[in-house]
């Protein structure tokens, strides 16, 4: 091969690569969080970090994945991985800077990283269905409330499109079922536990 039909296939290989380099990097584009989140407490963690994404046309969905910490010195060293999703039922407008999000349901499952706690119990301990839930594994109901502070309109060059407060009360299986089974001597605060966070937007 000469070298003009050479630079001809090289060009045409480089034009390819350019090609296909932008078509793998429009179907990743999905993979790009539109958002950041760090809370504290809420059943995930002492504190913790995540990515959320906006889902359907409205962008009311909310599906988030959240790493947690437990540190010692609050009950023990605990690894929490969480995937969440809320929908952002009802907004009321603040103005043109912002708005609230009173009453967002949603659910998440947390797993927990520890030698103690396992996906099932032992079989060889105890027979089928002898326990009914997961120790490492907790399905979590949840209600939030969020703030939506518009960055374009406060602080243009912020570098974000919006920052949020939410707050969010969840309950467990565990939790539930407890609550049901000891009304006398249990409480709704007894079974629901609160999350602060802030979420931003990119």
């Amino acid at each position: 091969m000469n070298g003009y039909h050479f630079k001809r296939v090289y060009i045409l290989l480089a034009v390819l690569f350019l090609f296909s380099g932008k078509a793998s990097a429009q179907k990743l584009n999905f993979l790009v969080p539109d958002n950041a989140i760090v809370q504290f407490a809420g059943s995930i963690g002492y504190f913790s970090v995540g990515a959320g994404y906006d889902l359907f046309k409205n962008k009311k969905g909310i599906l988030d994945f959240n790493y947690g910490y437990v540190p010692v010195n609050k009950g023990g060293e605990l690894h929490i991985v969480t995937a969440k999703f809320a929908y952002k039922f009802y907004e009321i407008k603040l103005k043109d800077w912002g708005k609230i999000y009173p009453f967002n349901p949603g659910f998440f499952a947390s797993y927990t990283f520890h030698p103690d706690l396992s996906f099932s119990f032992d079989k060889d301990l105890y027979p089928d269905n002898y326990y009914y839930w997961s120790e490492a594994l907790r399905p979590n109901l949840s209600i939030g409330s969020e703030i939506e502070f518009d960055m374009k309109k406060i602080w243009k060059d912020s570098g974000v499109k919006a920052i949020s407060l939410y707050s969010e009360f969840n309950t467990n299986d565990y939790y539930i079922i407890n609550y049901f089974q000891n009304t006398s001597s249990l409480t709704l605060t007894d079974v629901f536990q609160l999350g602060i966070g802030m979420r931003v937007k990119f």
